[in-house]
């Protein structure tokens, strides 16, 4: 090989080696960002960690990252009701040159729906003309979801029926079933079953959301007989293709009868429709409700070790909350244990419950390393909250329990080191709790 070319070569393999390098800290900053956002509670923080990401990051990250960090700022600033904020970084983003681009400014549009900021997103999509941008359903699409995050359902039917012809746009599915959703929450299932039948003479696929929408917006208002004959005509005689959500709408209005959801869980299964998490939620909440805690357990356990569906954190919420009301805070407390290693830890007034009971228990070992999780994973507000618990308790830390307290102190880490150190002492308190 002559010098030249092995010059070249090495060049070529190091601009390969820096490409690679740069492409590496833009997926770390981003995966950083995200889940900074997903932790801060502080408006300000959060809209430093979007302003750092945004100067860095402009114009070279991914179009759907950016998007979705922009969108988690917005919620963090909107729980604070903190919306000239809103305004002032969403209002900065039209003088970029991605302003020309329609999903850049759809975003714009979908976040301020997201803040319940609709006047400004209306404004926004209004704009498009001078910013030199195109329209297509993508914007349309993102008009209406910021009515539907809005709650402003009332717009839905007056843009649907106004922009298409006006801007020369041709509806699809989901604009449809926006229409279908603004028609449910405004409480008119016959228009939406109207929409519905536009849908079929227009060709346009009638999916499971928007059979669904109107499902529950008619179990809602009571009308399950109703609900009933719409079910038969749309599955037995239309063939529509269900989704485990078009079952979870049936289930969550026959909750109170666990046999009923588990016959309808396994009609599910039969007709090769995996339950979600959800699904088995009902199940789980009718068997705790029913006093069948041994039953609940066992759906509980079942859906640990599912392959498509791990607990949600209202599954954690619920196994929590009736363990404790059952007395058996032993077996709460080892879910609670769970809950921590997945991320998905149940409330703050569901737990008060456990370390309460915990207390009462004696078992402060516990009882304090729960306090010491939570004082690492929940929000400041709740902090005070907390301590004041804590206090109430005996919980305090005083440095004597650290020795009993050293394998529970990252239950985070390893869910069965309690088990290890009291395994004689839990068996005797679940018997006692049974």
């Amino acid at each position: 090989m002559s010098l030249r070319l092995a010059l070249r070569h090495l060049s070529t393999a190091a601009a390969a080696a820096a490409e690679a390098e740069t492409t590496a800290a833009k997926i770390v900053n981003i995966s950083g960002a995200k889940k900074r956002l997903r932790k801060v509670y502080d408006p300000d923080e959060a809209l430093k960690v979007y302003s750092s990401f945004s100067a860095a990051d402009d114009a070279s990250a991914p179009p759907a990252s950016a998007r979705h960090i922009q969108e988690l700022a917005v919620r963090r600033l909107a729980k604070s009701r903190r919306f000239s904020d809103i305004e002032a970084f969403l209002e900065s983003n039209k003088s970029k040159p991605q302003i020309t681009e329609e999903p850049f400014v759809s975003s714009l549009i979908k976040s301020y729906g997201v803040a319940g900021m609709i006047d400004n997103a209306v404004a926004t999509y209004n704009q498009m003309a001078d910013f030199g941008t195109p329209r297509s359903t993508l914007s349309f699409n993102a008009l209406l979801l910021a009515c539907i995050n809005s709650k402003a359902y009332d717009r839905v039917p007056i843009y649907f029926n106004e922009f298409p012809e006006k801007f020369g746009l041709m509806p699809d599915k989901f604009s449809y079933g926006m229409l279908i959703k603004a028609h449910c929450e405004m409480e008119s299932p016959e228009k939406a079953k109207e929409t519905l039948g536009e849908m079929e003479k227009k060709g346009v696929e009638v999916g499971a959301v928007s059979f669904s929408t109107i499902l529950h917006a008619l179990y809602k208002i009571g009308r399950v007989d109703e609900a009933e004959a719409f079910w038969d005509e749309m599955v037995k005689e239309k063939g529509i293709k269900l989704d485990a959500g078009s079952y979870n709408v049936r289930l969550s209005h026959i909750r109170d009868n666990p046999e009923s959801l588990k016959a309808l869980i396994e009609e599910m299964q039969n007709d090769g429709i995996n339950p979600d998490p959800i699904s088995y939620n009902y199940l789980i909440t009718s068997y705790c409700v029913n006093g069948m805690m041994n039953e609940a357990e066992k759906v509980y356990a079942d859906l640990l070790q599912a392959k498509g569906g791990r607990p949600n954190a209202a599954t954690f919420r619920t196994m929590v909350f009736y363990s404790c009301k059952a007395g058996r805070y032993v077996k709460a407390y080892r879910i609670f244990k769970q809950s921590v290693k997945v991320g998905k830890i149940p409330d703050f007034n569901t737990l008060k419950y456990l370390v309460k009971g915990l207390a009462e228990m004696g078992r402060m070992v516990e009882a304090k390393a729960m306090v010491r999780t939570m004082n690492k994973k929940f929000p400041p507000e709740l902090l005070k909250a907390w301590e004041k618990l804590a206090d109430e308790l005996g919980l305090t830390r005083d440095g004597t329990e650290e020795a009993g307290a050293s394998k529970v102190e990252k239950v985070e880490v390893d869910a069965g080191k309690v088990e290890k150190e009291g395994a004689n002492s839990d068996v005797e308190s679940e018997k006692a709790s049974t």
